[in-house]
C-alpha cells in the first residue's frame, strides 16, 4: 500500500517512524479495503491520503453491506413468493363484484 502511495505522491512520509504509526493506527483495518480506498483516494485527490481516508468511511461501508444483504434476502423472499402464487380461481371477481354491489 505504502508502495502505491510513495508512487503516486513522491512526498509522502515513508519513514520508519511514519509507517508505524500508519500500522498502528490501520492493524484493525481490512488491508484489502485500505488498499481499495487507497486507490479512489488517487482517482480524485492530489494530495497524498490520511490515516482517515485510507480507512474510510468504515461505518458507512459496513451500512452499504447490511442494506445489500437485506435487500438481497427481500429479493430472495419476492421470488419465492412469486414462485409459490397461484391465481385465484375462476369466478372469484365477478362473485367478489356482486358481494359488494349487493351491500
Amino acid at each position: 500500500m505504502f508502495v502505491v502511495i510513495t508512487d503516486e505522491y513522491p512526498n509522502f512520509d515513508d519513514s520508519d517512524e511514519n509507517v508505524d504509526r500508519h500500522l498502528k493506527a490501520l492493524k484493525d483495518f481490512p488491508f484489502d479495503t485500505a488498499v481499495q480506498n487507497v486507490e479512489r483516494h488517487i482517482e480524485t485527490n492530489s494530495f497524498y491520503p490520511k490515516i482517515s481516508e485510507i480507512r474510510g468511511f468504515a461505518a458507512d461501508q459496513s451500512a452499504r453491506e447490511r442494506e445489500l444483504e437485506v435487500t438481497r434476502a427481500y429479493l430472495d423472499q419476492r421470488e419465492a413468493n412469486r414462485a409459490k402464487a397461484t391465481l385465484p380461481p375462476p369466478g372469484w371477481k365477478d362473485e367478489l363484484l356482486a358481494k359488494l354491489r349487493n351491500t
